[in-house]
């Protein structure tokens, strides 16, 4: 069941002119399509408002790692802006404030536990941001600086507590590592899957001219793919 979004607007310490951009940031694509399916009702889905958060959420971290961060190069900038914005981050902001709890779902969804999905509650976080920038920009406010005075608490949070300039981007320092020496090839090969559909784990080798030098697990390729390079990286003393 969602709870009221009344509860939500508390948690985020703003409170909407216009809820029903609210409520649109919180529908996911399945309960949209079910009651289109069901009823015939057109309810449009928190998609597009992802779009434009992505961008107003790209936007603020820009700016701010460029100005608290003066001596830091291009490419240092860059790995902290992934770190914190990437599909993990978001949806450990999401959890922080509880935002699964406030979608709408379609019954499919919720029986597989889409509240708690990870890229479910990355698109909500981003919807939510445009929808406080929309709503903060058509009350003749400053959409920006509301959605950044929400926003960047969560963004030094996680700089601080969990950023590591040489993990945050372990595939590529492995690829640097390993390009250092003339004819190495770096290989990734999935050698295992298991659980359902919807919370599957995939296990990943890292092979360096067939070799395996890393092995590691995760939701989706991607993540055991740099969970293999993690391990790859402590094989060469690179990290700890």
């Amino acid at each position: 069941m969602q709870r009221d979004l009344a509860q939500l607007e508390a948690r985020i310490g703003y409170q909407f002119h216009t809820r029903s951009i609210l409520r649109e940031a919180m529908t996911h694509s399945s309960y949209a399509n079910e009651l289109r399916a069901r009823s015939k009702r057109e309810v449009q889905c928190n998609e597009r408002l992802e779009f434009l958060g992505d961008a107003v959420l790209a936007s603020i971290v820009s700016e701010y790692l460029f100005r608290e961060y003066p001596g830091l190069p291009e490419g240092e900038l860059t790995q902290r802006r992934k770190a914190v914005v990437q599909s993990s981050a978001l949806a450990s902001y999401a959890r922080e404030i509880e935002l699964g709890a406030y979608l709408l779902l379609g019954n499919g969804e919720e029986k597989v536990g889409g509240r708690e999905r990870q890229s479910t509650l990355e698109n909500a976080f981003e919807a939510l941001l445009a929808a406080i920038f929309l709503d903060a920009k058509s009350a003749d406010g400053d959409g920006m600086e509301t959605v950044r005075n929400f926003l960047l608490p969560f963004v030094k949070k996680e700089l601080e507590e969990n950023y590591s300039p040489i993990i945050t981007d372990p595939k590529t320092e492995l690829q640097q590592l390993v390009q250092q020496a003339e004819g190495d090839v770096l290989t990734y090969h999935v050698v295992g899957e298991s659980g359902p559909d919807h919370d599957k784990v995939f296990e990943v080798e890292a092979r360096m001219n067939s070799n395996v030098i890393g092995c590691g697990k995760g939701k989706s390729k991607r993540e055991a793919e740099q969970n293999a390079a993690i391990e790859a990286l402590r094989l060469f003393g690179e990290i700890e």
